[in-house]
C-alpha cells in the first residue's frame, strides 16, 4: 500500500532550543542539551550527528513510502534552509515546513519569503512546554495577535500550517484556542500533531478536544501516539483503539498517519511504524488508503 509519512524530521545540523537550553550533536546518534541531558536522538547507524534525506529516502523506499511532510522541531532545529535544499533536490518526494520563532523581531519576513518566493506550501509550529516554544518564550495564546497574523499570512498562500501542542497538562495545549483559529481562517487548513498527545489520565480531555476540533480546516496526524501511549508494544493495539475512538469523533477523512522519524525509531522499527494500521484488521481498505495517503495528499500535496 503506498504511503505519505505525513510527519518526518531531517536534521542537517542538530541545533535546537526549549526549555533545556540549545542542544546539540553528541555522536553517534546522540544530542546534548545545554542543562546536562543526553539521550539518543538519531538510531545508531543513521547518522552520527545528522539525519539526511538520503538516509529517510532509503526508508521510506523499503516501505512503499512516496513522499513525506518535512517537519520543524526544536529537538532538532530550525532546518528551513535544509529543506528548502531537500525540496529542490527531491520536488517530488518531500514536501517541506518553515518555522520560525514568532517572538524573532523579523519573523513575518522570514515566512513571507519561504511560502512566496521559494514556494513553500506549508509551516510548522512546536509550541510545547516541553520542548517547543512556549519552553524558549513564556505561554502565549494560540489564538492572541501574534499567531494569528501568521496564520492569515499562511492562509493567503492557500497552506497549511501545523500546530504541536503538547501534552494536556502543559500551558500549550490550547484546543479552543485552535477551534477558534481553525473559524476564523476557514481557508487556512490546520493539522494537529499526535493526534493530540492521548494519555489515559486525559481520557475525557481528549474526546472533549477532539469534538471541539471536528472542523472542516482541521486534520490530526497520529504520528508517535504508539510511542506516546508506552509501553504499548507493537502491534500497539492501545493505539489501534484511540484511532478507532478518534474516528468515530472526527472521521477517518480526518487522520493521517506519519511515524515521527528518526526519534520514534530509538523506540522501534520504521517498517513496525508503517504496518502497525495494516495488521490490525480495524480499517477497510478505503480507511487504510485515507489514513496513509489520500488525506494527506490533500492537505500537504495538492495545490
Amino acid at each position: 500500500m503506498k504511503k505519505i509519512d505525513a510527519h518526518l524530521h531531517l536534521a542537517k545540523v542538530i541545533a535546537g532550543y526549549c526549555t533545556r537550553g540549545e542542544s546539540r550533536a553528541a555522536g553517534n546518534g546522540k544530542v546534548a542539551w545545554a542543562n546536562g541531558d543526553t539521550y539518543q536522538l538519531i538510531p545508531e547507524g543513521m547518522g552520527d550527528d545528522c539525519f539526511l534525506a538520503e538516509t529517510a529516502l532509503k526508508l521510506m523506499d523499503e516501505n512503499e513510502v512516496e513522499k513525506a511532510v518535512l517537519m520543524e522541531g526544536s529537538l532538532y532545529g530550525f532546518q528551513n534552509a535544509y529543506y528548502l535544499d531537500v525540496m529542490r533536490t527531491y520536488p517530488d518526494r518531500f514536501c517541506p515546513t518553515v518555522s520560525v520563532d514568532p517572538f524573532m523581531t523579523g519573523h513575518m519576513a522570514v515566512l513571507d519569503r519561504f511560502l512566496g518566493r521559494e514556494g513553500f506550501r506549508s509551516a510548522k509550529f512546536e509550541v510545547s512546554s516541553g520542548g517547543g516554544l512556549m519552553g524558549a518564550n513564556d505561554p502565549f495564546v494560540l489564538s492572541g495577535p501574534r499567531m494569528m497574523e501568521i496564520f492569515k499570512l499562511v492562509e493567503s498562500y492557500h497552506g497549511t500550517v501545523t500546530i504541536d501542542m503538547g501534552d494536556f497538562d502543559m500551558d500549550s495545549h490550547q484546543p479552543a484556542a485552535m477551534a477558534r483559529v481553525a473559524s476564523r481562517c476557514p481557508n487556512l487548513k490546520i493539522v494537529l500533531c499526535h493526534l493530540l498527545a492521548p494519555k489515559h489520565a486525559f481520557h475525557k480531555e481528549w474526546i472533549a478536544a477532539l469534538e471541539m476540533l471536528r472542523q472542516d480546516n482541521v486534520w490530526f496526524d497520529v504520528s508517535s501516539v504508539p510511542k506516546i501511549l508506552a509501553p504499548d508494544a507493537y502491534p500497539y493495539p492501545d493505539a489501534v483503539s484511540h484511532l478507532l475512538e478518534a474516528k468515530k469523533i472526527v472521521g477517518g477523512k480526518r487522520l493521517m498517519w506519519g511515524t515521527d522519524a528518526p526519534f520514534a525509531l530509538t523506540h522501534d522499527s520504521y517498517e513496525h511504524l508503517a504496518d502497525y494500521l495494516m495488521g490490525a484488521g480495524a480499517f477497510s481498505e478505503d480507511e487504510l488508503a485515507d489514513l496513509y495517503y489520500n488525506n494527506a495528499n490533500e492537505v500537504y500535496f495538492s495545490s
